[in-house]
């Protein structure tokens, strides 16, 4: 299981949820602050063969098959392309589309794959530990997956729990939001966040600066140094986007770049109202004469982006025009 799992302030969230009782759990909060990790922390506990307050056992039988992704009681729900990513297998009928080139894999949950959760849900299982379903990130289902997952949320069969994690809650839909049991992700406290991130093996002036850039996130920093980022990288960005430098975004993906930039407009409107801001040192910033206002187009034009950042017709392409975009905006006189 991944480190994440065994983070502190995930762990501490785990021991308080297992203690209550709910059918159906709604993780959210912004990202970086573990959800998944969460999720199956709790999927893991409530399959444990021998369970205590804290979670699972990680040795039963039951906790191997999570851990390789074999647990005939869970299903997981996630875009394919996550689920290739974080290990857990397609199935047979989605992979032979993929291998065959009939389609790529999917970026949201497909409602085919949520049918075939609901199915399962009506199944005995197998190890006699109920079933789990986990949906990550949930805000990826579609109204029409969402609709498939309703009903057997409002009459869940047998003994059969369903845990929800999503870094974007406002984007379910309120029926499915009322139907689950919420819990808002917890931020680490000051003293968990630095010693675990250096015993990932992030050097500790390295997850300092990074601690600061990811809005105290520690597995926003972690993404951060897997992408290469150094905190020399990230105190440059204002400068090389107020000169138009694209190639500062060059080792970025289109998502990464809009996620950056959008730090950079957060922390221009605080300096520009009085306040200091959160993600970049004060001295980092340009010297910008924009306004509240045209700084706020500028984020709106930003989560326009975000829209098609995962699939862009051409992502060098979305680079230039970001950066063309930034240095306008930080050059504008009002």
């Amino acid at each position: 299981m991944s480190a994440v799992l065994h983070a502190p302030w995930i762990a501490r969230q785990a021991t308080s949820l297992l203690a209550q009782r709910g059918h159906a759990w709604l993780l959210q909060g912004p990202s970086g602050l573990g959800q998944y990790d969460l999720a199956l922390a709790l999927a893991s506990a409530w399959l444990c063969e021998k369970p205590d307050a804290h979670g699972a056992c990680g040795d039963c039988p039951s906790c191997h098959a999570i851990a390789v992704r074999t647990h005939a009681d869970l299903a997981v729900l996630m875009p394919e392309t996550q689920m290739v990513e974080l290990g857990w297998p397609l199935s047979e009928k989605a992979q032979a589309e993929i291998d065959d080139k009939k389609r790529k894999p999917s970026k949201e949950i497909r409602v085919e794959a949520m049918r075939d959760a609901v199915e399962f849900s009506q199944r005995t299982d197998a190890r006699g530990r109920g079933k789990v379903v986990l949906v990550f990130p949930a805000e990826r289902m579609n109204t029409v997956t969402a609709n498939a997952l309703l009903k057997t949320l409002e009459e869940p069969p047998g003994d059969v729990r369903f845990v929800l994690a999503t870094e974007a809650s406002h984007m379910l839909l309120p029926t499915i939001r009322s139907r689950c049991l919420a819990h808002t992700m917890t931020w680490p406290q000051d003293d968990e966040a630095m010693p675990w991130l250096t015993g990932q093996g992030v050097p500790a002036a390295v997850a300092q600066a990074l601690l600061r850039s990811a809005g105290g996130r520690p597995t926003d920093v972690l993404r951060q140094t897997e992408a290469g980022l150094s905190p020399e990288w990230w105190a440059a960005l204002p400068k090389a986007m107020h000169q138009g430098d694209v190639r500062h975004l060059s080792e970025l993906s289109p998502a990464q770049a809009i996620d950056a930039l959008q730090k950079l407009c957060h922390d221009l409107v605080l300096r520009q109202t009085g306040a200091a801001p959160r993600f970049f040192e004060l001295a980092q910033l340009p010297a910008s004469r924009a306004s509240v206002l045209t700084l706020t187009d500028w984020f709106k034009r930003l989560m326009q982006s975000a829209r098609t950042a995962e699939h862009p017709f051409n992502a060098g392409l979305m680079l230039e025009a970001l950066t063309a975009d930034a240095q306008q905006t930080l050059h504008a006189q009002g």
